[in-house]
């Protein structure tokens, strides 16, 4: 007897689980979303008007060329409704675009940390941790709770997932000590880790930079799916040791090595080693894909790194 083919929501939530995904899912982040098994929905929103420029918390980007630009905040910010309706619409209509078989993740945008250092400014944000502790309580606490009343808003519109965006590492090593992390933040991400999974969501978690020492960490609090984006400052036969089957890593090729500037064959050899190390216990693999022209990406290698994913 044929079986059909897994949706996209089953093959996506069969690699979370290591329970054997008919094939690797795919994530495409801003282009070919039909071929996309996840789908991002934003429900904060951080680039809105006719240029993409403002955010709903008061702060607006300067760009120089294609890339988001940089984040200036000009006077007061704004702490913004969790439960207005609005915020819900672009999700719904991508929803009935799609359908009911994709895996929609409910996305915060530039969440916890990142966002504290755009509204308080990141060497205010990072000195304060020391020098002002109650400040910086005062601040986190803002955003994170604005958060968690988002996500109780999350529930029954049909998403599967909570999209975290929360960079944390330089290329070599983390912004502030692990120490001070465990302390300070663990216990805040804990608190929406532990929401998301009690609204029965599962927890997508952003980062780019070298955040291997607390990656444990996150594993511990319940993260599901770890979006690593910057795999070339990282040992990938590391990560699939220590880390292998117990979180769901989603991965593109670098963006700063090989998708730039690799062969078709260099870019398959790079999956391959993904694949190999981290979605060889019956699952623990995404494939991230981003429209990148902004930094260079070619149309070729595009298609290169998104055929790779396919079918490496």
């Amino acid at each position: 007897m044929r079986h059909s083919a897994m949706t996209s929501k089953e093959r996506v939530k069969r690699a979370v689980t290591f329970t054997r995904p008919d094939r690797l899912p795919l994530f495409c982040f801003n282009a070919d979303f039909h071929e996309s098994d996840l789908l991002l929905a934003g429900v904060v929103h951080h680039f809105m008007g006719e240029k993409w420029d403002t955010s709903e918390f008061g702060y607006t980007w300067e760009r120089l060329d294609g890339t988001m630009g940089h984040p200036v905040l000009k006077g007061a910010y704004i702490i913004p409704d969790p439960a207005a309706e609005w915020r819900f619409a672009h999700a719904a209509a991508m929803m009935k675009e799609y359908g009911p078989d994709k895996y929609y993740m409910a996305g915060l945008g530039l969440s916890g940390f990142t966002l504290m250092t755009i509204l308080h400014g990141f060497e205010d944000t990072l000195a304060g941790l020391y020098t002002d502790p109650e400040t910086a309580r005062r601040n986190a606490d803002e955003i994170f709770n604005f958060e968690e009343a988002v996500i109780r808003n999350c529930a029954g519109r049909g998403f599967s997932a909570v999209q975290f965006s929360d960079d944390w590492g330089t290329q070599n090593n983390l912004f502030i000590s692990a120490e001070k992390w465990r302390e300070f933040f663990k216990p805040r991400y804990k608190r929406q880790f532990d929401l998301c999974h009690a609204l029965g969501l599962d927890v997508y978690f952003h980062c780019c930079g070298q955040i291997h020492e607390i990656i444990a960490d996150f594993v511990e609090i319940g993260v599901d799916i770890l979006n690593l984006s910057q795999p070339n400052v990282f040992d990938i036969e590391r990560l699939g040791r220590e880390f292998g089957g117990k979180v769901c890593f989603a991965c593109p090729v670098s963006y700063q090595t090989t998708s730039l500037s690799g062969t078709r064959e260099e870019i398959y050899s790079d999956v391959k080693r993904l694949k190999d190390n981290l979605g060889n216990r019956g699952g623990g693999l995404i494939g991230y894909v981003e429209e990148y022209k902004s930094i260079g990406l070619s149309d070729e290698n595009y298609r290169h790194c998104k055929a790779a994913f396919m079918n490496c």
